[in-house]
C-alpha cells in the first residue's frame, strides 16, 4: 500500500461580535463576505448563522504552513470585520448570545436545513474545528477511522471552549457537544471492514432520500465526501492559534502511528463505543481537569499521565513530521488550561473586582477577541 502523503488543512469557524454591544450580531454586513472572498480567494465562505464565517487553509504539507495560512485567514477576516465595527472571536458558544436573536444564511443548503431540522438547528449557535489529514487510500480511510475513535476524547478535552450558553456558566467545559448531539447522524462512527461496507450504509439513507450525499453524516471524525482525507469534527474551535495547531500535530501523528502499526501487521485496539462514550463525556463534561477512564486498568487516568503516555507513543512521528514544538504544546495546555478555563477564570476576576454580571460577560468577550489573534502575527 502506498504510504499516505498525511497532507494538512484546517477548517475554523469564528463567530461575529458587535464592538459595542459585545454581542452576537443578527445580519452580517451585505459587503462583508464579498470582502474577505475578495482578499481570500475561495478560502472563506459563509456559515448557516449570518453571525458565523468559515476559513479553511490549504492543502499543506507542513505544520509551518498551516500555522502561516490560518494566522494569515485569521488576521484577514479580523481587518474586514474591524470596518464593519465588528470582531472576531474562535469560540464554540458565544457567552451570552442568545439564539432567538438571530438569522440563517438565506442559501439554498441552510434553507433546507431550517426546514428539515427546525428548533435543533435554530438553537446551534455553535462553532468548530475540522481537521483533514491526506489518507488517499479508501479502504485505509476506513480502517484508521474505527482506530481513531479512541483519541477523539482527548482531543475534545484539549480544545474546550464553550462552558458558558445564554449568559451562564453551564459547568460543562464543552456545552457545544449538548447541542450538536441534537443532530442526527452524529456522535462517534460506526465501525465498518472496508470502504465498501461504508458506502454500502450511505447508499441506504441516499436510496431512502433520507440524505442527498455523506456530507448529512456529522460524525466526530468522518471520511470526507469531497476530499481523500480523514475528516476529525470533534474538537471546538480553538481560541488560541497555538492550541490550534498542537490539535492538528496530535491528530496527524496519531494518524501515522496507526499506518507504522498497520505495516507491521498491527493494529490498535479497538474499545467498544460504550467505553469510548464514557470518555467522550467525561471530556465534554470535564475536558481536562478530571482525567479520562484507562479501560485497560478499569481507573481513571489523570490527563497529565495520559499526555506523557501520548508523547511517548508519537515521538518517532513528531520527529518525522518536524511537529515536536507543537506536540509539546499539550503540557501548556494542560498547564494552563483551555479556552474554557480562561472564560471562566476572566468571568469569576471580573466580578470579583466589582463588575456586574453583564459587564463581567462582556469581559470575557474582550479575552476571547484578544486571543483570537494571539500569534497571528506576520512572521
Amino acid at each position: 500500500m502506498k504510504e499516505p502523503t498525511f497532507s494538512i488543512g484546517i477548517e475554523e469557524e469564528y463567530m461575529l461580535v458587535d464592538k459595542d454591544s459585545r454581542d452576537l450580531i443578527s445580519q452580517a454586513p451585505a459587503t462583508m463576505l464579498p470582502e474577505c472572498e475578495a482578499l481570500l480567494q475561495g478560502q472563506v465562505s459563509p456559515e448557516f448563522l449570518q453571525c458565523q464565517i468559515e476559513v479553511g487553509t490549504r492543502v499543506c504539507q507542513t505544520l509551518d504552513e498551516a500555522r502561516d495560512d490560518l494566522a494569515y485567514l485569521r488576521r484577514t477576516v479580523s481587518d474586514v470585520a474591524g470596518k464593519h465595527n465588528l470582531a472576531l472571536v474562535a469560540v464554540s458558544t458565544h457567552p451570552f448570545g442568545r439564539p432567538s436573536q438571530l438569522e440563517h444564511t438565506h442559501k439554498e443548503r441552510y434553507d433546507q436545513l431550517a426546514n428539515d431540522l427546525q428548533e435543533v438547528v435554530r438553537q446551534l449557535v455553535i462553532s468548530g474545528m475540522h481537521i483533514h489529514i491526506g489518507i488517499e487510500d479508501d479502504d485505509l480511510r476506513i480502517d484508521l477511522l474505527g482506530q481513531t475513535a479512541y483519541i477523539l476524547p482527548h482531543i475534545l478535552a484539549l480544545t474546550t471552549s464553550s462552558p458558558f450558553w445564554r449568559g451562564r456558566n453551564t459547568g460543562l467545559k464543552s456545552y457545544r457537544i449538548s447541542l450538536w448531539d441534537g443532530m442526527p447522524r452524529t456522535g462517534l462512527p460506526e465501525y465498518f471492514d472496508s470502504y465498501g461496507e461504508y458506502q454500502r450504509h450511505i447508499d441506504v439513507l441516499v436510496k431512502a432520500g433520507v440524505i442527498e450525499d455523506a456530507t448529512k453524516i456529522w460524525w466526530d471524525i468522518r471520511p470526507s465526501t469531497r476530499y481523500p482525507t480523514l475528516e476529525m469534527r470533534i474538537s471546538d474551535v480553538c481560541t488560541r492559534l497555538d492550541d490550534a495547531l498542537c490539535v492538528a500535530a496530535f491528530y496527524r501523528c496519531w494518524l501515522r502511528m496507526l499506518y507504522r502499526l498497520r505495516r507491521s501487521n498491527q493494529r490498535w485496539r479497538r474499545y467498544t463505543l460504550f467505553l469510548i462514550n464514557e470518555n467522550r463525556w467525561r471530556a465534554h463534561r470535564y475536558g481536562i481537569d478530571e482525567g479520562l477512564l484507562d479501560f485497560g486498568q478499569g481507573a481513571i487516568a489523570p490527563f497529565e499521565e495520559l499526555i506523557e503516555e501520548i508523547l511517548e507513543l508519537l515521538k518517532e512521528d513528531a520527529a518525522f513530521f518536524g511537529c515536536e514544538r507543537e506536540l509539546n504544546h499539550m503540557r501548556t495546555i494542560v498547564r494552563e488550561g483551555t479556552s474554557a478555563h480562561r472564560q471562566v477564570r476572566a468571568y469569576e476576576q471580573a466580578l470579583a473586582e466589582g463588575m456586574d454580571h453583564e459587564s463581567a460577560l462582556h469581559a470575557v468577550v474582550d479575552l476571547l477577541i484578544d486571543e483570537t489573534l494571539l500569534g497571528t502575527e506576520s512572521r
